[in-house]
């Protein structure tokens, strides 16, 4: 399907990661893709969905193609154990899938499977073994939408790559020394906020806050390009700094999905705050840094001659 369609669509949307990774080990992406993110809203309505059957004991459970890292941070959110958790990151057929789960499930190391695949949950419920899918929710669909807008509305730039800037604003983070009161905290991350708005639309991003002290920014590497001067200097904080007499730490990321790319966003941002590798800011789809070309210079123009040197 995506080899025939590939010529007239501008981006491809996937309902999870497993036919995104499928088609893009198969060669068949020819522009940009991405998919329903699962590891957000559909995770916790799989758990929210998993107590309403009356399934009591969620530390055993086996899950798949969901990263171990998103998966015990939301069980740290709603205090749950991890020790007896088995995850299957790697992509996988129907068949292998199913396979995981039920070996799990007949040697009493679990009570229940949580997969991404409604073949995979099919499967399992033939077999007798509890499984819930997770399902991408109305809120995980438009942030897929709104990500695979913004790559089809920027497929015409040279550089068209997704790109995500993490962006922290210190002054808004609690210490044991010193925390501001909640209202000027407040009104500092709503001035923060619309400042970044109004950036994001130069840029054609879009902006969405996370926690109390940070920011989401979705771009592309040709969007972002301009405001970086080649990815020389980091994005937003000098128009901050002059506009709003604000600092901020900015992480940018590049990546084949949005979680890639805020992962290697999130590692940037910690490598420039801790003052690693010399100031470098950005991290490309394989997570290296990120090296600017070097600019051209300009060669002054040859005695007699009246064009442009561009």
């Amino acid at each position: 399907k995506v080899f025939r369609l590939g010529p007239v669509v501008d981006v491809c949307l996937f309902a999870s990661p497993v036919p995104l990774e499928y088609a893009r080990k198969a060669g068949a992406l020819t522009g940009p893709a991405t998919s329903v993110p699962l590891n957000g809203s559909a995770l916790y309505g799989a758990l929210l969905r998993a107590g309403q059957q009356g399934i009591a004991d969620l530390s055993r459970v086996s899950v798949d193609v969901v990263g171990r890292e998103d998966l015990e941070e939301a069980y740290a959110e709603l205090s749950l154990p991890t020790g007896g958790l088995h995850v299957r990151e790697e992509i996988a057929g129907v068949a292998t899938l199913t396979a995981f789960h039920e070996r799990l499930y007949r040697k009493n190391e679990t009570v229940l499977a949580f997969t991404c695949l409604n073949a995979v949950a099919e499967r399992l419920a033939t077999a007798g073994v509890p499984a819930v899918t997770m399902r991408a929710t109305p809120g995980a669909i438009r942030s897929g939408l709104r990500t695979a807008t913004l790559l089809g509305s920027q497929r015409r730039l040279e550089e068209a790559q997704l790109a995500v800037v993490v962006v922290e604003v210190p002054t808004l983070r609690d210490t044991h020394r010193r925390s501001a009161p909640r209202q000027s905290r407040e009104e500092l991350r709503l001035t923060v906020h619309r400042f970044l708005i109004q950036e994001a639309q130069r840029i054609q991003a879009t902006v969405s806050p996370i926690g109390d002290h940070s920011f989401h920014v979705t771009a592309t590497r040709g969007s972002l390009s301009g405001p970086t001067d080649g990815f020389r200097v980091p994005p937003f904080i000098e128009r901050a700094r002059t506009a709003l007499g604000v600092a901020l730490d900015v992480g940018v990321g590049m990546g084949k999905t949005t979680q890639e790319a805020e992962a290697h966003a999130r590692a940037a941002l910690n490598r420039s705050q801790a003052g690693q590798r010399g100031g470098v800011f950005a991290l490309d789809r394989e997570g290296r840094a990120l090296v600017p070309a070097p600019r051209q210079p300009v060669l002054p123009a040859a005695q007699g001659d009246r064009k442009s040197v561009v």
